[in-house]
């Protein structure tokens, strides 16, 4: 535990500019169970193995939450296959033909219409979209 037998490099000022220290959740848990001694502070352990207390907390709160666990860095993930088609409409949906696609637009925009309904529409929109929507209630 500690301090590992590499030379650490500093910057100018004092930084620890050289690659950082891997503890093991054995060493972790080890140094959490010290602050645990009576008598004993988070930064007298921490400075005792060359550990930051802030650093020494996270590894306290986590034993306590159960997720002081070691981390895996085998191999990455394995990629599932993927089949690409073109999608195909419902009945119910329509597209709008020869028509240039509208600009996307990011803003809020409320419309009341006389009936008593409202329209809010949040964040990007389309415009050709929005159009055919107030064209939809005001026809009712």
């Amino acid at each position: 535990m500690g301090t590992s037998p590499e030379r650490v490099l500093t910057d100018k000022l004092g930084r620890r500019s050289g690659p950082r220290r891997k503890y093991s959740v054995a060493e972790k848990r080890s140094m959490v169970e010290e602050t645990r001694q009576p008598g004993a502070s988070v930064p007298e352990v921490a400075q005792r193995h060359g550990v930051n207390a802030n650093l020494l907390s996270v590894w306290r709160r986590l034993e306590r939450q159960g997720t002081l666990i070691e981390e895996r860095r085998s191999k990455p993930p394995a990629l599932l296959p993927v089949q690409v088609t073109t999608p195909t409409l419902l009945p119910t949906e329509r597209t709008v033909a020869a028509s240039p696609p509208a600009r996307t637009t990011s803003a809020t925009i409320e419309v009341d219409f006389g009936s008593g309904r409202r329209l809010r529409v949040l964040g990007p929109f389309d415009a050709t979209l929005l159009r055919e929507l107030i064209s939809a209630l005001t026809s009712r």
